[in-house]
């Protein structure tokens, strides 16, 4: 039971990657099957154009899958480089990116994020760009607290009086001492952006019709909740395992990383 989180997150990527090659049709329609539930030809039974629940699943963790990896990616390296270049120079580049910071943190991210899909149009490379342009400002104020509290260390000043540059002193001497706390944050992160892409795609700004979504599969299968259940409660609880999974696995990371602790 303890390693459940890993065979949960391990199912997923395998269902994202390998999900293309498997004999799935997610986009069959079967009309004598509609709304059918759970059976031997279908083990999470069809929805309510007759098509395979399963397969519709497996299509839909690779979109999630994708979605996550690439914005946790990009708002991770954006970030980081953003708070550290800040908190290392200080001045006025540091007061322009914290306003910046707080103009953001003004606004909850998800409807920021809405904003931006909407403004950019429904599909998937404008999901990514849309939470990656929300979220790389956590990352940027962890890197620049972090880098705040080691760029006067001893090797930090050394490093300045032997005439090194300042990409050097940030690449060299500041980000291996801040890895540890930004990809725990970016462990937790992933969970987020599981649940903000289906919450965009719930809403029509993700994914389009008839490619599969976690989010777009409980927004169709809520008409039919009273008849037809497995609809929304399939697609609900993959989201609701892989954040879980994914949130313990970071709690782990975290204790294994914290060298505070004994």
């Amino acid at each position: 039971m303890r390693h459940w989180p890993v065979a949960v997150l391990i199912l997923w990527a395998l269902m994202a990657l390998v999900g293309p090659w498997l004999p799935l049709a997610p986009d069959a329609v079967h009309l004598e099957h509609i709304l059918e539930g759970p059976g031997p030809g279908a083990w999470l039974g069809y929805d309510d154009l007759g098509r395979p629940v399963w397969d519709r699943l497996v299509y839909g963790a690779r979109t999630s899958f994708l979605v996550g990896v690439w914005v946790v990616a990009l708002s991770l390296v954006l970030g980081t480089v953003i708070g550290a270049l800040s908190g290392y120079l200080g001045g006025r580049v540091d007061a322009m990116v914290v306003r910046i910071i707080d103009v953001f943190l003004a606004v909850p991210g998800i409807l920021l994020a809405i904003a931006l899909a909407g403004i950019l149009g429904p599909g998937i490379e404008n999901v990514v760009l849309a939470l990656s342009a929300v979220g790389w400002v956590g990352y940027a104020r962890l890197a620049r607290a972090q880098v705040l509290s080691l760029k006067h260390r001893d090797h930090v000043l050394a490093a300045q009086a032997l005439g090194a540059g300042t990409a050097r002193i940030v690449g060299r001497h500041l980000l291996p001492l801040i890895a540890a706390p930004l990809i725990v944050e970016a462990t937790f992160g992933i969970a987020g952006v599981v649940i903000a892409e289906a919450s965009l795609s719930f809403l029509g700004l993700g994914v389009q019709p008839p490619a599969a979504s976690w989010g777009s599969m409980i927004r169709d299968g809520t008409r039919y909740m009273l008849v037809a259940p497995h609809l929304v409660l399939a697609p609900g609880l993959a989201i609701a395992a892989v954040v879980l999974a994914v949130n313990l696995l970071g709690d782990r990371l975290r204790d294994r990383l914290d060298v505070r602790r004994g």
